[in-house]
């Protein structure tokens, strides 16, 4: 919205200034932070005269939860949505459709978030919607954000899939590109949500990977830098950066009451749409395999799942203590505090990772 000031800059020569996305996404994160903050003890209030029970703890889960964690209410996600929302609306060029796709997507999964939470709270369960009638949601949701990214991508890229550390190559996809995207989309969102079990553990890498994500896309969407660095162009993307940053703000708001001892939990109303909304952008930036990278740890949390029940149903035994991967170094006694740092730590070092194929090439 903010952008379109900079249409009068040649009356106000100061106004030139919302033309600049590393101004705005400035701006954006700000503003998602302020908003988050601002609307964080409302939510919270308002969540707790709703849930005065709080979150359903897993019975199957760290018996440390059901003490420690009993009573703190869910759908906490609301407060990123609504920073993402007003921030991205204030200040990203809402003529740009990959904007609007992003978008799309993080409502939408939020949505669906949101249904999950409220089935979980109302019916004093951890299960939720069933988990067919969720993966549907998900992959229309995605499906249809996948051919509206084909129809806007430039043709030469669109069924496009980028290989990291090689120049110039890009891997047509054709007929498999529709459901690659869903994979990617729907994958990341159900990654991130499996990683949202402890405080402040799955924020702390979404905003990492969007950080990542929104220098990849500000450098992919200038021409100059694209071409410096031997990306491909996409034009347009680079307005994904003030999305990237509300991600970001957001992201940091919710922080502040999700720290250890948490105030709130995301919920599915968070964590989906924060998968979801990662998984977009990379595929929108043909950066697929770079965020497998990026979000190796939320890669690696989903696969201590498949594992885990691929071999407790092939041999009957277990290969960690509990799944996903964190709730193993609970059960080894590991402190919260410990698992979540180091977890961090790892989020830093795969980003670093995942950066550095922007020039090894």
């Amino acid at each position: 919205m903010l952008y379109f000031l900079s249409e009068l800059s040649g009356q106000v020569n100061v106004l030139n200034v919302f033309r600049y996305q590393t101004f705005r996404a400035g701006g954006a994160v700000v503003t998602a932070l302020i908003v988050a903050l601002l609307c964080g003890p409302s939510i919270i209030r308002w969540l707790k005269t709703k849930q005065p029970m709080g979150q359903p703890i897993r019975q199957d889960g760290p018996e440390s939860h059901i003490i420690t964690k009993s009573g703190t209410p869910t759908m906490g996600g609301m407060m990123i949505l609504l920073g993402i929302a007003v921030a991205t609306l204030l200040w990203a060029d809402l003529r740009n459709e990959y904007v609007w796709i992003a978008l799309f997507v993080t409502m939408g999964y939020g949505l669906v978030g949101s249904f999950d939470d409220y089935r979980k709270v109302t019916k004093r369960s951890s299960g939720g919607l069933p988990g067919r009638v969720k993966l549907i949601l998900e992959i229309a949701i995605a499906l249809a954000a996948a051919a509206w990214i084909y129809q806007v991508t430039t043709p030469a890229l669109a069924d496009g899939l980028a290989i990291p550390f090689l120049k110039d190559v890009m891997l047509k996809l054709g007929l498999l590109y529709l459901p690659f995207a869903v994979f990617v989309m729907v994958g990341a969102s159900n990654a991130v949500n499996l990683t949202d079990g402890l405080d402040g553990l799955a924020i702390v890498p979404v905003m990492i990977a969007a950080g990542v994500f929104g220098i990849i896309t500000y450098l992919i969407g200038n021409t100059v830098f694209a071409g410096y660095l031997q990306e491909h162009y996409i034009a347009g993307a680079g307005e994904l950066s003030i999305f990237c940053a509300a991600v970001v703000g957001a992201g940091l708001g919710f922080l502040w009451f999700n720290a250890p001892p948490a105030m709130v939990f995301m919920g599915d109303t968070g964590s989906l749409a924060m998968g979801g909304a990662l998984g977009t952008v990379a595929v929108i930036s043909k950066h697929e395999i770079v965020f497998a990278i990026v979000g190796g740890l939320f890669v690696l949390e989903t696969v201590s799942v498949i594992v885990q029940v691929i071999s407790f149903k092939t041999t009957g035994k277990r290969v960690f203590r509990m799944a996903p991967l964190h709730h193993h170094y609970e059960k080894k006694g590991w402190a919260e505090p410990t698992i979540v740092i180091r977890f961090w730590i790892i989020a830093v070092i795969l980003a670093i990772a995942g950066l550095s194929t922007l020039k090894l090439r």
